[in-house]
């Protein structure tokens, strides 16, 4: 369900699951994180460009899955992907056409740039799901774009258009074509004929010296409150009133 070759130097991913709008399941996160893992460390490899099959980037957690095989650790597999990608060190590439929710749009977070098409839409729904935010969300969008604006986002989960999310500097660029994946093609292939010790020297001190390390952190107290909330009964009840496509009732729940 994941799809990745290297191509002259770029290592193209693509999240192959479009009947479920490439949602994750546990697999789908250990493959993901694997590859990653390794594409970072292969020298061959100058950047790394991640998409969506079909008409989405990703709608997060596959739901039914998740209730079948919970978080239940720090360990698990959506938060190693997470620090994984908190500590890439070559240039990683996003290309989002269509819907990217949950953790299919705070993994973006992590990117070192993001294209998407007119048709993208980015939603951040923890709060609505009786959960928290996750992958340093927390700390990582409001040194982006500020308390205020964050808070609108993650408190009611709203969806952000491409270009709401472009003039908040989430996305680099718009892209009018039907797909962003080929203009982040060329972008990920101009990147691969600069000197690659430059580019890893920059995006570490684009980083900051101490950001990683703040990162996977926050990544480690958001997975902790996250799981506590996962198994709390406001969790509960919006996961089962998601599967049965009613509003959910939280009177009562915390």
């Amino acid at each position: 369900m994941i799809k990745h070759h290297q191509e002259d130097g770029i290592l193209k991913i693509q999240l192959n699951r479009p009947e479920k709008k490439n949602a994750f399941t546990n697999a789908m996160y250990r493959e993901l994180t694997k590859i990653l893992a390794a594409g970072d460390l292969d020298p061959v490899v100058k950047v790394i460009l991640i998409s969506g099959a079909g008409n989405s980037f990703s709608a997060g957690n596959d739901i039914a899955d998740f209730i079948k095989s919970p978080i239940t650790h720090d360990d698990a597999p959506p938060i190693n992907l997470l620090k994984v990608l908190a500590q890439l060190a070559k240039p990683l590439i996003a290309a989002v056409d269509g819907v990217a929710v949950g953790i299919g749009a705070t993994m973006l977070l992590h990117c070192d740039l993001v294209y998407a098409n007119n048709e993208a839409r980015f939603i951040f729904p923890f709060v609505s799901l009786g959960l928290v935010p996750e992958g340093a969300v927390s700390l990582l969008m409001p040194r982006l774009i500020g308390h205020q604006r964050s808070a609108e986002i993650l408190f009611f989960g709203e969806p952000l258009s491409a270009e709401d999310a472009r003039q908040i500097g989430f996305v680099n660029k718009v892209i009018t074509e039907p797909s962003a994946l080929p203009y982040a093609e060329q972008r990920a292939k101009t990147l691969t004929a600069l000197s690659s010790s430059s580019l890893l020297h920059t995006k570490t001190l684009l980083k900051g010296g101490q950001l990683k390390s703040d990162v996977v952190n926050q990544i480690d107290i958001e997975g902790k409150v996250f799981i506590d909330r996962l198994h709390g009964l406001a969790a509960k009840e919006a996961l089962t009133a998601f599967l049965e496509k009613r509003p959910p009732n939280f009177k009562g729940l915390d």
